[in-house]
């Protein structure tokens, strides 16, 4: 059966190079070997270019990180250097990582190199090598799927102490130097996990020793950042945005020492909010769930018109936080409108389902007497009829009971 190439396709620009190529090597009688190599070189760069970056550059930021949760986030699991790291950590991670593939033979780092990427071995075998000052070769490991490098060199700002070479065809993820240590700078508690696997990780006593003292220096040097930041704050009378501050963006070493300073974590800044409801709005489920352990509340001073908001939004994950923290989900509005008659006239039927599986009564009623079933009946929707229908029903169930 003849393939059908579309013109001017990546597959026919392929194909059209091949020939070109082929007949270069033969007019200039190049070797068996390096004509494998070229061939090779060629055929990876075309698979290459349907790698996720390429394809998805033009599409919005949100679908190519929830892409690479899906693709990445089972392989990120099973590396030993992320072992007790939290789920928000590890989100972070793999919406940074890229992937590269490269040929046998190829070197992908150095010996005494400086390294500004992390490097995890997704497919293929790769070895690590020491060189000797007289150019001799020692095998330290090989490097299998799930293996990581270039970490040891990135983290403690030394050269790296090993060439890694490619040994059979490699495909790896990587991730830049800065966007990892800004991960570590957000996640302080996953930070000491790190570290702590680092040591784990490494045996040779080549480098042990400046290894384990790096790490203490740098775990140090974090802490005493931290306490800085702090007292500055303090120093200033800025304590309360700095609660804000922590809880925004899932500072949770910050929102414990805060804590245990006795700090109110129940203030409310100029604009209305709350810790906790910064913590909720950014999806921080550790912090959100340190503030409620320690008396946190949302301090909601409308939440029946806060409500409604986020649900003419269709902002479903935020709703569904705030209902898991405790709003009321039969706060009503200025127009004693819940948030389900809302749901109803807009005919969103997922977050109607929400609502109610969080306790929303389909019969409260507005300022003109209309319910939330009232208005399904009269925006026509049947299925959403069936849902509050059935919603009546079960309420009439359990009160019978």
């Amino acid at each position: 059966m003849t393939a059908l190439i579309v013109k001017g396709s990546n597959t026919e620009r392929f194909r059209d190079k091949i020939t070109d190529v082929i007949k270069y090597m033969k007019r200039n009688k190049l070797g068996k070997d390096i004509r494998s190599q070229i061939k090779s070189h060629l055929t990876l760069k075309y698979e290459s270019s349907y790698s996720r970056p390429s394809i998805l550059e033009d599409i919005p930021v949100a679908v190519p990180s929830k892409i690479s949760q899906t693709l990445y986030i089972e392989t990120i699991q099973q590396i030993p250097f992320f072992r007790g790291c939290s789920d928000e950590f590890l989100n972070q991670i793999v919406m940074k990582l890229n992937e590269e593939f490269f040929l046998p033979g190829e070197i992908i780092l150095e010996q005494g190199s400086t390294v500004d990427q992390v490097y995890i071995v997704s497919h293929g075998r790769l070895e690590e090598v020491a060189t000797g000052e007289d150019g001799s070769e020692e095998l330290i490991a090989e490097l299998e799927p799930h293996s990581i490098f270039g970490e040891v060199a990135v983290l403690c700002n030394i050269p790296q102490p090993y060439t890694v070479r490619v040994r059979e065809l490699y495909r790896l993820l990587r991730i830049e130097k800065q966007s990892l240590t800004s991960i570590l700078k957000l996640y302080f508690t996953d930070s000491h996990h790190i570290f702590d696997n680092l040591l784990k990780g490494k045996n040779n006593d080549l480098y042990i020793k400046q290894l384990e003292s790096d790490v203490a220096y740098l775990l140090a040097k974090q802490d005493s950042e931290i306490a800085s930041g702090v007292n500055s704050a303090d120093y200033h009378g800025d304590l309360y945005h700095l609660k804000h501050l922590a809880a925004s963006r899932g500072y949770e070493h910050i929102v414990k020492f805060l804590i245990q300073q006795r700090v109110n974590i129940n203030c409310i800044d100029k604009f209305g909010s709350s810790p906790l409801l910064e913590a909720v709005k950014a999806g921080h489920d550790r912090v959100a769930a340190l503030l409620i352990k320690n008396g946190a509340t949302l301090n909601l001073k409308d939440a029946g018109s806060y409500l409604c908001k986020v649900v003419m939004d269709s902002d479903i994950e935020f709703l569904k936080r705030l209902l898991e923290s405790g709003v009321e989900p039969n706060s009503k509005n200025y127009d004693q409108r819940t948030p389900l008659h809302v749901a109803v006239g807009e005919g969103l039927h997922l977050v109607a389902n929400i609502l109610i599986k969080f306790g929303a009564d389909v019969l409260s009623e507005d300022r003109w007497g209309n319910t939330p079933l009232d208005e399904g009946r009269r925006c026509g929707s049947k299925p959403l009829v069936k849902i509050l229908e059935q919603a009546k029903e079960n309420s009439k169930a359990r009160c019978a009971q």
